[in-house]
């Protein structure tokens, strides 16, 4: 039996974002939203609304997404948010003087 592994983002109340991989979003949303961990980046920030998600079959991968998209710029994650792929590339270049 196949597994899978969700990527996901959510938008805090605060307008900042959070990203994490599981493998069940219906139930890892209603966790956060019933701010089970008082420790989590989301449980001040609550309620949280699910702005992205994509499917994966491996979990190394979809770590290794989720590893980089919290570093990205909150521009480059909005431009995958809203589906302009486009953008991607020229968001992720350094602007030197």
């Amino acid at each position: 039996m196949q597994k899978y592994i969700y990527l996901y983002i959510l938008l805090c109340s605060d307008k900042t974002y959070y990203t994490g991989v599981t493998n069940n979003l219906e139930k890892r949303l209603k966790q956060h939203q019933d701010g089970i961990n008082k420790e989590s980046y989301t449980h001040s920030r609550l309620p949280v609304e699910l702005v992205y998600h994509e499917l994966f079959t491996d979990f190394n991968l979809a770590f290794d997404w989720e590893t980089k998209i919290k570093k990205w710029s909150r521009a480059k994650k909005e431009a995958l948010i809203n589906g302009n792929y486009d953008l991607l590339p020229k968001l992720s270049k350094k602007k030197f003087k």
